[in-house]
């Protein structure tokens, strides 16, 4: 008798910690989308627009959910109902429940197969569900995955019986506990890291396929030599099976060629149409498989003829160049998350909002942020024309993240265990695999700010192998390690850059700044939490003002080599202010015909910058230095001040004063500093107050234009005073000034 005992005590256990998962705060905000959200219409748009089939069935809608303890069987009865492709953790799901590592989510729900698919064999595809996941079918375990942000499928022909099937699904999702690839996502959100997010977040469908079928298609583009590759992998192919291909432009058919399967297909493209930001101009693929002459397979697809590069300039300095061109790339930090789907969007059409929206701002690129999107995102950045930077989902256990988040100051990287490298290794190559298709990608990003960084030159050198099409920012801030195509610095609000001169045979790219917040009343993820930016403004009117004066900084660093940046961000993201658009994508707030005037500034083509008094980043450079008032009013008395050679150190507490001389033939029309400081800085050039603000420099030269003060120059002497107090922490302090032509 004991025994029933125990299993009903154990039953009421289980069930009593499903019951009291712990529900999260309703969000105080929506998108215009999200509120037109239903069972019957959430994303019914085809999810593999590079390989399209005519027959396929959507699986979204509402399913049957249980949260269970990690080691409880699978459930009899379930919870409640869950919308699916929507996230437990997520208010559009209708569950809005937060889950633990102890526990794993139960999916179930069933389908009815068409009398047309009779003889097929049947693939179940998941967009993506994080993290780990199992399957059965009608009862039968069918197979498992593991990874939160790759497409994933399963062959279920051998499990079907009956005219209705039955899916049943578990998924289990360490968060930050563990060290996997988890993005941004963390149990206890704050700061920059947001809401956790467990289960199904992509579409879920079904397809019908012979048995010898079209499993991929990728294309790649040579432009120089007027031509397009198409690989292919073939499922089950034989000595017989062949591929044909159709080539369309405009609708009309320009090429027609046919290969054996699983062999490259060379093309030749006359005069092709180049694809840019400008003109994103797709060709249009029709793909037939045969055995023999009976017709296997058939699908649709696209690609675009473009080119990736890196290579020097009239100047001199390694730039990106697009097709053969170079071209400054400037784009946003797109995290892509959204307040009642969380990494989900609402719609389709929500989706294209944002890069609409950017593309209206004059911004021709995007980093896509420790995320993966579905790969409709894609498809609509190759139709819009956005270059698109993709990014790792790194991540790193919290509890460890003095071992596994590696300081910008770090000589080693993380020694990460070799499962634990396995998987993220498995993981980003089944992300380049999924996304390689897209040309609007035209970077990968294996690492962001020492995020699990381990074995970086070895990571580094496998990508750039693996998909030589494309240029890789091997680290994007922090902890450089000399390899990949770039040097990446991130700099808040800056903007700085590192010296060309100091990185030959690499791009010198900003690869975060600004971070200009404005909370606007009305439109707050959650009004409780800490809502902040990097610098952070109350007004529309001083959001602009300093947005404006971090571009017309930015802009002469273009002459001294800067390749691209990025602007941080697209949009605000739950505590996050310092979005160009709010978190519900209903106040844009500053102007899109505003910002595009403003970024033609950046698109111009530069000319060779020159200097007028050298600072210490490169070669150290004499400065006067002086630790009690050597002025006069504004002027500088020079003998109290004592020559060192910069960068000097000024110590916390303590005020200092800085002097340098220069001599002009000719007043110059632009003027640039760059500075190297921390505290409140006040500079006098011959006597004129031209800046006064607070900065925080760290590891790169802040650069203000001094445009503005023109005026203050003269023929002949000329003196600029550094000031710094409120100095919280021991810091080196540095200063100079370059010119630069009129366009």
């Amino acid at each position: 008798m004991k025994r029933p005992v125990q299993s009903l005590f154990l039953i009421s256990l289980l069930s009593l910690t499903a019951l009291y998962a712990q529900e999260i705060k309703k969000t105080a905000i929506q998108t215009p989308w999200a509120e037109e959200v239903t069972a019957e219409n959430v994303w019914k748009e085809y999810p593999r627009p590079q390989l399209e089939r005519k027959d396929w069935l959507n699986l979204n809608g509402h399913w049957d959910y249980a949260i269970l303890d990690k080691d409880a069987p699978r459930p009899g009865n379930y919870q409640g109902k869950i919308l699916v492709p929507f996230c437990v953790e997520s208010e559009l799901s209708g569950v809005q429940k937060k889950v633990l590592p102890e526990q794993q989510v139960w999916y179930r729900t069933s389908f009815t197969l068409p009398s047309s698919w009779s003889g097929k064999h049947i693939l179940l595809h998941f967009g993506a569900a994080d993290w780990e996941t199992r399957l059965w079918i009608n009862g039968e375990y069918a197979g498992s995955h593991k990874g939160g942000s790759n497409p994933f499928s399963f062959d279920i022909t051998p499990f079907l019986n009956g005219k209705e099937q039955e899916i049943t699904l578990s998924v289990w999702d360490p968060t930050d506990t563990e060290s996997q690839a988890r993005g941004k996502q963390v149990l206890n959100p704050k700061g920059i890291w947001y809401t956790a997010v467990t289960g199904i977040w992509q579409t879920v469908w079904l397809e019908p396929v012979e048995k010898t079928y079209i499993a991929d298609i990728y294309p790649v583009a040579d432009i120089d030599r007027e031509k397009v590759v198409i690989k292919n992998h073939i499922k089950n192919a034989s000595e017989h099976t062949t591929l044909s291909v159709k080539v369309k432009s405009k609708g009309r058919v320009i090429t027609e060629k046919s290969v054996n399967a699983n062999s490259d297909l060379e093309i030749p493209v006359k005069n092709p149409e180049l694809w840019s930001p400008d003109h994103p101009f797709l060709y249009q693929l029709e793909i037939s498989l045969f055995e023999g002459k009976e017709k296997r397979d058939e699908v649709r697809s696209y690609f675009a003829m473009r080119k990736i590069s890196r290579e020097k300039d009239a100047l001199g300095y390694e730039r990106l160049f697009l097709n053969n061109a170079p071209l400054f790339q400037y784009g946003t930090l797109d995290q892509g998350w959204w307040p009642g789907g969380l990494l989900t969007p609402p719609s389709d059409e929500a989706m294209r909002y944002d890069m609409d929206m950017l593309k209206k701002m004059g911004f021709n690129m995007l980093r896509k942020h420790i995320k993966a999107e579905p790969a409709r995102y894609y498809y609509y950045a190759d139709k819009a024309g956005i270059l698109v930077w993709q990014d790792m989902v790194t991540g790193f256990e919290t509890a460890r993240s003095k071992e596994q988040h590696i300081r910008p100051e770090a000589e080693k990287d993380w020694e990460r265990p070799k499962s634990s490298a396995d998987q993220f290794e498995k993981e980003w190559k089944a992300i380049i695999d999924h996304l390689r298709f897209f040309p609007s990608i035209v970077t990968w990003v294996p690492f962001n700010e020492g995020w699990g960084q381990y074995d970086t030159g070895r990571i580094v050198k496998w990508t750039q192998e693996y998909d030589p099409t494309r240029l890789v920012d091997g680290v994007s801030g922090w902890t450089d390690r000399g390899v990949g195509d770039m040097n990446d610095a991130h700099q808040y609000p800056g903007p700085g850059m590192e010296p060309a001169e100091l990185n030959p045979g690499r791009a010198i790219v900003l690869g975060e700044f600004g971070g200009l917040g404005l909370p606007v009343k009305g439109h707050i993820w959650n009004p409780e939490m800490r809502n902040w930016g990097y610098r952070t403004y109350h007004s529309t009117e001083k959001l602009e003002q300093q947005y404006t004066e971090l571009i017309h900084n930015m802009a002469p660093m273009i002459n001294k080599g800067l390749a691209a940046a990025i602007y941080t961000q697209t949009t605000d993201v739950e505590g996050e202010v310092n979005g160009l658009m709010t978190y519900d994508r209903k106040v844009v707030k500053i102007k899109p015909e505003k910002l595009n005037k403003l970024h033609a500034l950046l698109y111009r083509h530069p000319l060779r910058a020159t200097e007028i008094l050298p600072d210490s980043e490169v070669r150290p450079q004499t400065v006067g230095v002086s630790y009690r008032n050597p002025l006069r009013g504004n002027a500088a008395v020079k003998e109290l001040f004592t020559e060192k050679q910069g960068p000097v150190t000024v110590k916390k507490g303590e005020e200092a004063w800085f002097l340098k001389t220069f001599e002009l033939q000719e007043i110059p029309r632009n003027l640039q500093l760059r500075i190297y400081a921390t505290g409140d800085i006040k500079v006098l050039l011959n006597g004129k107050p031209v800046v006064e603000k607070f900065l925080r420099t760290k590891r790169h030269y802040d650069e203000i234009n001094l445009n503005h003060h023109i005026s203050a120059l003269q023929k002949g002497n000329n003196e600029i005073v550094v000031i710094t107090g409120n100095v919280k922490n021991d810091m080196e302090t540095d200063f100079g000034l370059y010119t630069y032509p009129d366009k």
